[in-house]
């Protein structure tokens, strides 16, 4: 991919380079007329300069084009500070709910990073290298969302990001629902270039240590051909959330100083609740006395913990921020090389290889002996009825004659541990070139991904059963709490063997594309391109050892296996039909070997009445059919939070309940696949205007708007309890049936009605020449979600401004703005950045419609809504960096994220970080510095 010669104003630069990605599906349609066109008027048409934009593969005289494109500049990302491509792309005003975060180590894709743009979900956002697809990430998120791993990218390598913001590709794949995200790396490269840097935070933990070496031969001018590679490794630390025990709430689960109540405090364990029916999983142990029929401590608290006040109600408290992680471990090589050969007049060949190998650990909270979780068989409940954990009677911790219901956290065993190890390969060999009047690309393309998931301290459940319930189980007794002192590794080894997954993904492509002028028209040439496409993916995942037979404690059930055949043809037009108006069209034909098949257009026009100023717009179509976690062979049995409105029926506690019971709810959701899903469609549009007014000031303002029908979801949970299809636990309220906790939700992959996004995207830019001084440049971009609709059975949710949706990724909320001011001045041999990143405060509610006072997610322990008035504050940071050119070869750098220290706000609800918000991370971690050098061999 080439620049333009050609000098133009910079903002429209930007501005333009997005439209050439819509214009692809058309042509296919306008291909019979195309080619009526006279030769003499092809040889009357003008040669376009060979400029490619993502979003086309119609060549361009100039970058302005009608969709809404972000182009990041490698400048851009450096200033940041941040030293990998996920890190930098989750900071994009335009990613929103279902991104995945590196935080989130203990969920279904704990290893992975991926985008999810407009909040639609990493599944729904297309992420290219180099114009191509890559092999998905072999975890899918939730169980069901498969997606791109950003990890997997050499940072050196990258020359630029293009982000596509308006929805289905007709060139990629209309799957591209929420937009495309093309990483766009070195196409040559001579020289060597070697860099270091390393990384800590202002508490002299979280150390990243990273060294990238780049080196190429040859000169496809002058040899012929080139050849470089680029390898990238590194280390980083991980993050105990007890190292920020100072922090406020971030280094504790324990919110009572903050006016929580105990069982209000979701990370705080041992409470025991409700009077005595429920909770009690603490470091000592409860048992159930069976007699009153309430939960009782066992003793030695003090010699656990030091939580302080203890528990009124006589559990024992402990803080779960002991063992848990807030950052994971990584260690991590990426390595990305390219060898170009030029042949003939025109021609060249080229091979890419890609290799990355990536490992991940991160450490849990210890596993309780009972619970509900579930698997293909249904919900397992080890709290109550015939499959409750007891202690036998003589068991040295059951004081009664008769076995007794137990809850124990088992810190005897130790944390939970999680380790993926994933490798990443990818090959291209492709040939580009001119042949007579037309430009061609072709290429063949094979990705793959191997990933092993492997997890110690986790507990089988009927090992649990035997060592506790039975006195004759053949591996002993275990002696819990203050006797476990005693107890033989032997036993440990039965109870709490290492289990592990494996999943695989590939991927295996032939593209073939092609494109040339075909006449002038009044305000240019007309561009034609053509390609089609054959790809085959596949995607499998073996489920953790003794999940498809419920046998882990707590731990859900995640497995598919499906291969998908893919078969799409895409044609594209771009008519300047006049100085001051172009008109795109597109088309794609997507067959599935599964029996779906789609014809989806893309159009779009940009008018420029004034050289200051162009109004522009799209509309496209997309179409996703169901991938092999959502209709293949498997299940999902996962974990997730809700509202009950039986304990808790319109915000006040039911009889014989508490406040506590109004909260949400920690509660196993059992999904299974279903193989009548029918293919997600999505409409999306875009309106713009591009204003230049001056030569060094450019503005866009952008409206979007993305409706997806049939989309793929599990089924609401709120119905399903409101339907019943619950297991719920045996402590009831004042004995009336059928008001015991929930345990475990039953539902399905269902086809919801539809979910509508829209908002307004700004992008502004100014350059302000200082003389002497060196110069500044000034950008803002700033996204605002003013709708983000779901309809299910009738019913529409809205969740802009509010915590929700809780049933993607993390309960991470759907803020309505997210700003990134950015201002980079330039002196010499200097370079100084400062960046305020700023997100919005949300409702700490489910949904829009409610009242705080009924309906908020959390409440004081006084029954008032929390946090504030049910409110998440908003969270604005500041990143100051710097560069200097100290000879002609070396240059230094550094960077300070977070320089004010500011904390994450408050957020008890969320389930991806303990009392913080993923979208707050860099408030968890506190102020971090980088610094490095670079040295470039002449």
């Amino acid at each position: 991919m080439k620049h333009s010669t050609q000098r133009h104003a910079r903002g429209r630069n930007h501005l333009a380079m997005s439209i050439t990605h819509i214009l692809t599906g058309g042509a296919l349609l306008l291909a019979g007329a195309a080619f009526a066109t006279s030769a003499s008027a092809q040889e009357r048409a003008t040669n376009l300069d060979r400029i490619t934009v993502t979003g086309s593969n119609i060549p361009r005289t100039d970058t302005e084009t009608p969709s809404p494109v972000q182009v990041v500049t490698r400048q851009e990302i450096d200033r940041t500070g941040k030293t990998t491509v996920a890190e930098y792309l989750q900071t994009l005003t335009s990613d929103g709910s279902g991104s995945i975060p590196k935080s989130f180590g203990n969920g279904f894709a704990g290893g992975g990073a991926g985008i999810s743009l407009r909040g639609l979900g990493a599944g729904s956002t297309l992420v290219l290298l180099n114009g191509r697809r890559m092999a998905t990430y072999g975890l899918a998120d939730d169980g069901q969302k498969v997606f791109t791993d950003l990890s997997t990218i050499p940072l050196d390598a990258v020359e630029r990001v293009e982000v596509l913001k308006d929805g289905a590709s007709s060139v990629y794949g209309s799957d591209a629902i929420a937009g495309v995200v093309n990483i766009i790396l070195r196409s040559d490269f001579t020289g060597t270039i070697l860099r270091g840097s390393y990384g800590m935070s202002g508490d002299s933990d979280g150390d990243a240590k990273k060294g990238t070496l780049t080196t190429g031969v040859g000169s496809l001018a002058e040899d012929g051909w080139n050849a470089f590679v680029s390898v990238d490794v590194g280390k980083t630390d991980g993050i105990k959330v007890s190292d920020r025990r100072d922090r406020k709430w971030i280094g504790t689960g324990d919110l009572r100083r903050w006016g929580y109540s105990a069982g209000g405090s979701q990370f705080l364990g041992g409470a025991i609740t409700g009077g005595g029916t429920g909770g009690g999983a603490s470091l000592t142990g409860s048992i159930f006395n069976p007699t009153t029929g309430l939960l009782e401590s066992l003793p030695g608290c003090d010699q656990f913990s030091n939580i302080s006040p203890q528990d009124p109600g006589g559990g024992c408290l402990w803080d779960q921020a002991d063992y848990r992680d807030l950052s994971p471990e990584e260690k991590y090589v990426n390595v990305f090389s390219r060898a170009t050969f030029a042949f003939g007049e025109t021609s060249e060949a080229y091979v890419e290889l890609g290799y990355s190998k990536k490992e991940t650990t991160f450490t849990n909270t210890p596993s309780g002996v009972s619970g509900g979780w579930g698997y293909p068989g249904g919900p397992v409940n080890a709290n109550s009825g015939p499959g409750a954990v007891v202690l036998a009677v003589g068991h040295p911790d059951n004081p009664y004659n008769e076995p007794v219901r137990v809850r124990y956290s088992a810190f005897d065993v130790g944390p939970r541990v999680t380790n993926n190890e994933n490798e990443f390969t990818r090959f291209l060999a492709g040939l580009k070139g001119s042949w007579g009047e037309w430009n061609y690309d072709t290429g063949y393309l094979h990705s793959s991904t191997n990933l092993v998931n492997k997890r110690d301290g986790f507990l089988r459940y009927s090992a649990v059963q035997c060592v506790l319930g039975d006195l004759a189980c053949p591996a002993g007794t275990w002696n819990i709490g203050a006797g476990s002192e005693g107890n033989p590794q032997s036993l440990y080894d039965y109870i709490s063997p290492t289990i592990q997954a494996t999943a695989k993904s590939s991927l295996d492509m032939f593209d073939f594309k092609v494109n040339r002028s075909l006449t002038d028209l009044p305000g240019g040439p007309l561009g034609l391109a053509l390609g089609t496409e054959w790809r085959r993916t596949t995607n499998s995942l073996k489920p953790q050892t003794y999940t498809d037979q419920g046998d882990i404690i707590g731990l859900g059930y995640s497995a598919y296996d499906g291969t998908q055949n893919v078969y799409a043809g895409f044609a594209e037009l771009s008519a300047p039909v006049l100085e001051s108006l172009e008109l795109s069209a597109a088309v794609r034909y997507d067959k599935y070997e599964s029996g779906e098949d789609a014809v989806k257009p893309k159009a779009g026009f940009k008018w420029t009445p004034a050289e200051w100023f162009a109004l522009r717009g799209t509309y496209a179509e997309g179409f996703r059919a169901p991938n092999p976690a959502e209709n293949g062979d498997g299940g999902l049995a996962a974990f997730s939070n809700a509202l009950d409105p039986v304990r808790c029926p319109g915000g006040t506690p039911a009889p014989g309940g508490t406040q506590d019971d109004c909260g949400q709810q920690p509660v196993a959701i059992i999904t299974r696949p279903n193989p009548d899903l029918e293919a997600e469609e999505s409409k999306s549009y875009t309106l713009g205007i591009v204003l230049q007014p001056t030569r060094t000031t450019s503005i866009t303002v952008d409206a979007w708007r993305i409706k997806r029908t049939n989309e793929i979801a599990q089924g609401s949970t709120a119905d399903a309890i409101a339907a019943g299809n619950v297991l719920r636990d045996s402590d009831l309220l004042n004995g009336v049936p059928g008001t015991g906790s929930i345990l475990a939700i039953n539902t399905g992959y269902v086809n919801a009605s539809a979910s509508k996004v829209e908002g307004i995207d700004t992008d502004i830019r100014q350059d302000i020449p200082l003389g002497n001084a060196g110069d500044l440049r000034l950008d803002l971009q700033w996204s605002h979600t003013s709708k983000f609709e779901r309809t299910e059975g009738g019913t529409t949710h809205e969740y802009a401004g509010t915590h929700g949706n809780c049933d993607v990724t993390n309960c991470i909320g759907t803020p309505k703005d997210r700003i990134n001011f950015g201002a980079t001045w330039n002196y010499h041999d200097w370079s100084v950045s400062g960046i305020v990143n700023y997100i919005s405060s949300m409702d700490n509610l489910a949904e829009t419609g409610g009242t705080k006072e009924d309906d908020c997610l959390n409440f004081y322990a006084d029954g008032s809504p929390a946090p504030g008035n049910c409110e998440i504050a908003s969270f604005t940071t500041f990143d100051l960096s710097a560069n200097w050119k100290a000879t002609e070869g070396l240059e230094i750098f550094g960077s300070v994220a977070n320089v004010f220290d500011r904390v994450a706000p408050l957020d008890p609800a969320t389930y991806g970080g303990i009392n913080y918000n993923p979208l707050h991370f860099s408030g968890a971690i506190g102020r971090y510095f980088t610094v490095g050098a670079k040295y470039t061999f002449n």
